[in-house]
């Protein structure tokens, strides 16, 4: 079933470890943390502190988006600091296999993400070896962007090749996503969706996830 992953870019940060706590209490079981470092992407955001603080709290998976220029430094330290998922940019990485293969090697699930200006295809090669593809259906940089459409048609020629290539990675979606949206992109195919404004800027954060992952599994259920 689909899973959802709140972003915590949008977050209160004032009361961060109070709002991860009352999403997992919800049934959350990933957060998603993006990581900027104000040259790949026009933001600055956090840092291995902030993830290393988070772990003591919660037992949830940490799907973490590195949107920087160096992935291959910096990965083994936020895998240090307790990321489970580390999720690197293919227009980053000049030596992608090598990349993935590195992250997996220091005990981490090696994801890939592709830019809305991106073809799926430049990830044909990395099929076999990554273990979640993201596809940003918003340019990264910013939350409460506005969904762009073609991202679908990208999920569904990726998930088309997962069929061809008999390969089990989720496929997962950032950017855009609201609860008119979501049935949208899990038919499409997205198995892991990403979520920031939609939770985290309502009055009741818990309330909208489980809304959002219910409508989620309705569209997973009538898929065809």
């Amino acid at each position: 079933m689909p899973e959802i992953l709140p972003s915590i870019l949008s977050a209160d940060f004032a009361r961060l470890g109070d709002q991860i706590e009352a999403l997992e209490a919800a049934g959350c079981r990933m957060v998603h943390l993006d990581v900027m470092d104000g040259h790949f992407v026009p933001n600055l955001t956090i840092g291995p502190p902030v993830i290393e603080s988070l772990r003591k709290i919660t037992k949830m998976t940490f799907d973490v988006h590195l949107m920087i220029t160096d992935p291959d430094r910096y990965a083994p330290i936020f895998i240090q600091a307790g990321a489970n998922n580390v999720l690197v940019h293919q227009e980053t990485c000049p030596h992608l296999d090598r990349t993935l293969r590195m992250i997996q090697s220091e005990g981490a699930r090696a994801g890939v993400v592709i830019n809305p200006a991106t073809p799926v295809a430049v990830l044909e090669d990395v099929l076999d070896v990554v273990d979640s593809v993201l596809v940003m259906s918003v340019n990264p940089g910013f939350g409460g962007q506005r969904f762009i459409k073609n991202s679908l048609n990208k999920v569904r020629r990726l998930a088309m090749r997962k069929r061809e290539f008999g390969l089990q990675f989720p496929i997962e979606i950032d950017g855009g996503i609201t609860l008119e949206n979501v049935a949208d992109v899990v038919r499409a195919g997205v198995e892991w969706i990403v979520a920031g404004s939609s939770i985290f800027h309502t009055v009741n954060p818990p309330a909208a996830f489980k809304e959002m992952r219910r409508l989620a599994h309705d569209a997973a259920a009538i898929r065809v």
